[in-house]
């Protein structure tokens, strides 16, 4: 008989980086609440006790007229909801540097058929003025119309919206009867570091619909979306379905969505990995204030999990022999260092060191 031996996720073998939270494994809670789920027989494509209770949860967060849709994936939550509450003929504007914008290889527009505006922000940032800038053709019939807002919470620059930010925006983009989508893959992050509820973000501050994040925040693949105004998304049944996003053992999502936001798991592994982000920047600017390192510099507000750091190519080529981290396509000459709920301060002090060039104390607790 074979057996397989223990892996040890921590290992040389098995190493933790900063590429993106998305390298992270699932967190063992989830992975709890998947196998705790995986037992008899149960009414699929969402007919569980799992589901109904993941609907209960949600109202819990968004309201009681929240209606919520597991889902696959971010970008498949993100195409769905604009398409289930938009025209045809319908445009989206956004920050240039926004997820539907720049990273789902024109999926809101090829398969949501919906026209994407981006906008440039200095730091990934919609506010009123820029979206009125952007409001273009209005009327015309030669000009797809501008029908909704979509937000990054938190951004992909890594900043946060505050609740008042966010209420601007949607009172600006209501007088001119556009809705306002926030995609969400890291709202709990922006939560967190705001030290606000999820609602607070969204359904009190005129949000329309969310794409609601899980895999970024330790599931195994599983997101959601969240319908908060029963105006909208009366089609989101048969859309998810065309879509190819509905998942017949459902459970096993719902299973996963509940294990991270019935209670407080999504804020604990929020608040670590936001913490890790901060601990990281404080660290390079200590070598940026020792002059160690000539160029070196954060260049965003740390308001999340994320850290953006200018950084010389050769301490970048350095710092990649231990560790793996991206390139920012944004800005040339600037790098992405994404912490993750299991994140250490070790990882931290390792990576700074490996970017400093020595084996200081640089980022050590």
């Amino acid at each position: 008989m074979t057996t397989t031996p223990a892996v040890d996720p921590n290992s040389e073998a098995h190493p933790r980086n900063f590429g993106s939270d998305n390298w992270a494994g699932a967190h063992p809670e989830v992975i709890a609440a998947i196998a705790e789920a995986n037992v008899g027989h149960t009414p699929g494509y969402g007919g569980d006790p799992w589901t109904a209770r993941f609907h209960e949860v949600m109202k819990g967060h968004f309201g009681p007229e929240a209606q919520a849709f597991p889902v696959f994936n971010g970008t498949g939550a993100n195409v769905l909801a604009l398409q289930s509450a938009l025209p045809r003929w319908a445009a989206v504007i956004t920050a240039e540097s926004a997820h539907i914008n720049y990273d789902e290889t024109g999926a809101p527009e090829k398969v949501g058929g919906l026209k994407i505006i981006g906008a440039p922000t200095p730091d990934g940032k919609l506010t009123p003025e820029i979206i009125e800038g952007a409001v273009l053709g209005r009327g015309n019939e030669h000009n797809a119309q501008p029908l909704a807002v979509s937000i990054s919470e938190s951004t992909e620059w890594g900043t946060s919206y505050t609740p008042a930010e966010i209420a601007q925006i949607a009172d600006f983009a209501h007088d001119q009867g556009m809705i306002v989508h926030v995609d969400g893959s890291r709202l709990g992050n922006a939560a967190a570091y705001l030290d606000t509820e999820l609602g607070s973000l969204t359904t009190a501050t005129g949000v329309d619909i969310i794409s609601l994040g899980g895999t970024k925040n330790g599931l195994l693949g599983a997101e959601a979306i969240v319908v908060l105004n029963p105006q909208i998304g009366q089609g989101m049944r048969f859309l998810r379905k065309m879509n190819l996003q509905l998942a017949s053992k459902m459970r096993f999502l719902s299973a996963q969505l509940n294990a991270l936001y019935d209670g407080d798991l999504w804020r604990t592994s929020a608040n670590h990995a936001n913490a890790m982000a901060q601990r990281l920047a404080e660290s390079l600017a200590e070598v940026e204030a020792a002059g160690r390192i000539p160029g070196l510099s954060v260049v965003q507000k740390v308001e999340s999990n994320v850290v953006f750091v200018r950084m010389p190519a050769e301490v970048a080529a350095r710092a990649r022999q231990r560790f793996a981290f991206a390139d920012w396509p944004m800005e040339r000459g600037i790098v992405r260092l994404m912490c993750a709920f299991d994140t250490t301060d070790e990882d931290v002090a390792a990576l700074v060191a490996a970017i400093a060039g020595s084996t200081s104390s640089f980022g050590r607790p």
